[in-house]
């Protein structure tokens, strides 16, 4: 589940070796592979061991706001993951600003499948509930993988579940899960799930109008949906939207998406829109702008890259001054994300360094990616889209596909229906490969890592399936 044993111990080591630690407590079950990862670096123990001891009586330090509270390992898709430095003022801002946006309150209780080691599942579901006196049930994420619809059957156990989060992806997968067959309304009840949050990841509106047809039955309200948008380096949250409005949709021409500034050559053409989500507000004590490549600030509904600055922001990747500096000036942080603003809310459109730009025309890899999701036999997180140079000389998009057909017809007949599709959004020509199951690279918190999965394709460390013409 960790991409295998050489690639988990090579990131744990990179990890211990940016952040200088004096000891690493692990669970039995990890124990052995960790402590390979922690030799010559720093003492490693079973944490079931050595909390057994007797606890020795000593003077505990004291806190100052501005020291660092924790490190939080970032999904760099480009890099190996860096420790974002959180002081103890930025989490606590930033746990009061979740508190106070969600509406946390007495009786409620949140259900979570979320890790612990990414942003979300650490600070949402874990650090808010326990500064906030929130009661929390876990399930296992390991759990949540094999039988996703025990999420759903936890939250309907408990009378007081009240508060759950998830990327789109979970939403998605549940709602999948779903046959005609099962009887929805007897076996869940959604009714006090108030607060449905969502984030980590571009949130579909399809994909949640989906989950609202299939669990409505449920009790599931559509106004539950919370979505928002965050970052690590910002500690968690940025934006959140006012709870109980669900999800809002603004319609913008693809053209405005593709970086188009000249008119409509032929304006017979039916004009393309696509429906981007309100991620709502930045939460108390963030202000947020978007700039365009020169820092200059945008009017709404212009698209550019998103900058934060306040309390929450990080006070740098730990031990990283160059690193630090490509992404912060003046207290600014330069997210790395593309969006615009309206009426002071946040509508993200995608990741500036992921953008496949094809004859001066932006497309959003997320975009392809999804398309090829809804053929038959796909998922997220199986295809990887990126732009490769041809050997023309020219920039044409390529698709990673992770292929479970052994059949050489059935290869053929895929290869065809994705490149069909491609075609259809980008109106060009792609180059499909199909690749083994779990080849694609994922990021420290398991998002797909499109970035390393063009480096190793085309240094050849991904091999393609051969397909007979």
């Amino acid at each position: 589940s960790f991409g295998g044993r050489e690639a988990y111990v090579d990131q744990i080591r990179v990890q211990l070796t940016s952040c200088d630690p004096l000891m690493l407590l692990s669970p039995p079950g990890l124990h052995d592979i960790v402590k390979d990862a922690a030799t010559g670096l720093c003492a490693a123990h079973d944490w079931d061991e050595w909390f057994s001891g007797e606890a020795p009586d000593v003077t505990l330090p004291k806190a100052k706001p501005t020291d660092i509270a924790y490190l939080q390992y970032s999904s760099g898709s480009t890099r190996f993951p860096h420790g974002v430095a959180v002081t103890h003022e930025a989490l606590l801002a930033n746990l009061s600003a979740h508190a106070t946006c969600t509406h946390a309150a007495e009786g409620d209780r949140v259900v979570s499948w979320l890790p612990w080691y990414h942003d979300m599942g650490l600070v949402g579901c874990m650090l808010a509930p326990m500064s906030n006196q929130v009661s929390v049930d876990y399930l296992a994420t390991e759990d949540f993988a094999r039988r996703p619809l025990s999420w759903l059957t936890l939250i309907s156990r408990n009378p007081d579940a009240s508060l759950s989060y998830s990327p789109t992806f979970g939403y998605d997968i549940c709602a999948r899960r779903i046959s005609p067959s099962i009887p929805v309304a007897e076996r869940y009840d959604l009714s006090r799930w108030r607060v449905a949050g969502n984030g980590a990841d571009m949130i579909r509106p399809e994909v949640m109008q989906a989950f609202v047809d299939t669990f409505a039955p449920a009790g599931f309200k559509a106004s539950a949906f919370l979505p928002s948008y965050g970052l690590a380096e910002a500690t968690l949250a940025v934006t959140i939207m006012p709870v109980g409005e669900g999800i809002q949709c603004d319609l913008i021409d693809e053209r405005t998406l593709s970086g188009a500034t000249e008119p409509r050559a032929d304006h017979r053409l039916p004009t393309r829109y696509r429906a981007i989500v309100n991620c709502g507000k930045a939460v108390p004590g963030l202000t947020i702008e978007v700039r365009d490549e020169n820092g200059k600030l945008l009017p709404d509904r212009k698209i550019g890259r998103v900058f934060v600055k306040g309390l929450g922001i990080m006070a740098g990747y730990f031990r990283d001054p160059e690193a630090t500096a490509a992404c912060m000036k003046d207290g600014w942080l330069d997210t790395g994300d593309m969006a615009y603003m309206k009426d002071g809310s946040l509508y993200i459109v995608g990741r500036a360094k992921d953008m496949i730009i094809i004859n001066g025309k932006n497309h959003w890899p997320q975009d392809i990616e999804w398309a090829i999701e809804q053929l038959p036999g796909f998922k997220a997180g199986d295809i990887a889209a990126f732009s490769v140079t041809t050997p023309s000389g020219e920039e044409a998009p390529a698709v990673l596909v992770q292929c479970r057909t052994s059949c050489n017809d059935e290869r053929i007949k895929l290869r065809d229906a994705i490149k069909t599709k491609v075609k259809a959004i980008t109106g060009m020509s792609c180059v499909v490969e199909l690749v083994p199951p779990r080849t694609l690279p994922r990021t420290s918190s398991g998002k797909l890592s499109r970035s390393k999965a063009r480096l190793q394709y085309l240094s050849g460390e991904i091999q393609p399936f051969e397909v007979a013409a």
